[in-house]
Formats: C-alpha cells, structure tokens, sequence
C-alpha cells in the first residue's frame, strides 16, 4: 500500500507583479486528483500546468532518499513576475491509500 498526501502550496513570495493575482499566504490545496477549491485561493491555470509533473510525485508516499522529499519550494514558469509556492504533505488517512497489487 502507498500513503497518499494532501498538498498545500502557499505564496512565500511574489516577484514583481503577478497577473493571476496572487499574495503573500494564499494557497492552492491539492487532494488527487483535485484542486479544493474551498481550501484554495485562486488558480492559475500557468502555474498548475507547471507545477502539475511535481505534484504528482509529491501525493504520493516515497523512499526518504526520494528528491521530491528535499523539495520546498516551486515557481511559476513567469519569468519576470515569478510566485514562489512553498509546498507541504499532509499525510492522509488510510481508506486514502493505493492498493499495489
């Protein structure tokens, strides 16, 4: 069985001015295959689509040694008006695990 993660990706930090609207402390919060969006701020589709190959690892419970572990931080692809998302796990109970058969 593989361990599931909720994933919170908070605004650390807003370089220049960011189209989508986003502040300092607002957040996207990611349960596979959703976006909640109750739980989330605005979506930029941009910034989805970039961070979407990283989230995909990081719902999933891996080997400590794993890079997604030493991850923190992911940006938007805006190379002017960049937004840097810290990103955390939240362990999810177990009727939210995968099976491996």
């Amino acid at each position: 069985m593989v361990a599931m993660y909720k994933l919170i990706l908070e605004v650390k930090e807003v370089k220049g001015r960011c189209a989508a609207g986003y502040k300092v402390g607002d957040k996207i919060v990611v349960k596979e295959p959703s976006i909640l969006v109750k739980e989330s701020n605005n979506v930029c589709l941009y910034a989805i689509g970039a961070l979407l190959p990283y989230l995909t690892v990081a719902y999933r419970e891996v080997s400590k040694s794993d890079w997604i572990n030493q991850l923190q931080h992911l940006q938007c692809p805006d190379p002017i008006n960049t937004v840097i998302f810290k990103i955390s796990r939240q362990k999810l109970s177990p009727e939210h695990t995968i099976v491996n058969l």
